[in-house]
């Protein structure tokens, strides 16, 4: 059963693009600091936004997308939020998802910035689940 969180309380985010090990936003260079949990995956479709990718969640073309999964303080999410660009809008670019994903064979509940269908019109499809492979830290 996924792991409950309340407010103030720390949560789990999945991460797949540039904020992974290594990548342009790496999480580990934000602050406060996050603490590695483990490897996790998702089922759903990569974009090249353009230097950055963009997820969306299932789909018929899904893929198993591989990612980081850390432990984070609110802080750390209110900054990550700020670079994923989250406004409480329908044109937005990312939205917050929760959702549940076994990590070393526990099941947490963890954020995942999807993007939005509607901006990955006529952007290049990754055929895998690997950003870092597809683009490189």
């Amino acid at each position: 059963m996924p792991e409950a969180h309340t407010a103030g309380d720390a949560r789990h985010v999945f991460v797949y693009g540039t904020l992974r090990r290594g990548g342009r936003n790496d999480i580990n260079r934000l602050a406060p600091a996050p603490r590695y949990v483990g490897m996790g995956e998702v089922k759903g479709v990569l974009y090249r936004m353009d230097w950055y990718p963009g997820l969306t969640l299932g789909g018929e073309e899904a893929v198993t997308v591989i990612g980081e999964v850390y432990e984070i303080e609110p802080a750390l999410e209110a900054v990550l939020d700020g670079i994923e660009g989250i406004v409480d809008s329908a044109t937005s670019e990312y939205f917050k998802r929760e959702v549940p994903i076994e990590v070393q064979g526990r099941l947490l509940v963890c954020l995942v910035y999807e993007v939005n269908p509607a901006r990955v019109r006529g952007r290049e499809r990754i055929g895998h689940g690997d950003w870092i492979l597809f683009h490189g830290a």
